[in-house]
């Protein structure tokens, strides 16, 4: 999944092959997955906090980069397409399916409001 969602990434912005090469492709997907993680621990800890405040965390990080909000609420959506496509495809459990998803949504609405307040 990290691998399709990395691709839907590079299909939207194909300048990013140019600002950042195989080495910011192989960053895309090592991030992902730890999208993926941060994901798991939420539902895990039962807490979209936990997600929420990692996703802002991450923002910080990822604006020091040169890297704006909106690729990171683009590669939120892109996670949803996913796993949505995924648990069509394989019948996923559809309860962690639908948290994870709430969990991306709630963290691009306060990324969202984040910067409209800028």
């Amino acid at each position: 999944m990290v691998e399709r969602v990395t691709e839907k990434i590079y299909q939207k912005d194909p300048s990013l092959v140019e600002r950042y090469g195989d080495k910011g492709r192989a960053k895309c997907i090592e991030d992902n997955h730890h999208h993926f993680k941060q994901l798991e621990t939420a539902y895990e800890l039962d807490n979209s906090t936990f997600f929420i405040d990692y996703a802002i965390w991450l923002d910080g990080i990822l604006q020091k980069f040169g890297m704006s909000t909106q690729l990171l609420m683009d590669n939120f959506d892109f996670i949803i397409e996913v796993l949505l496509e995924e648990q069509e495809k394989q019948r996923l459990e559809n309860t962690r399916v639908g948290i994870y998803i709430q969990y991306l949504k709630q963290a691009n609405d306060v990324l969202r409001s984040k910067v409209e307040s800028h």
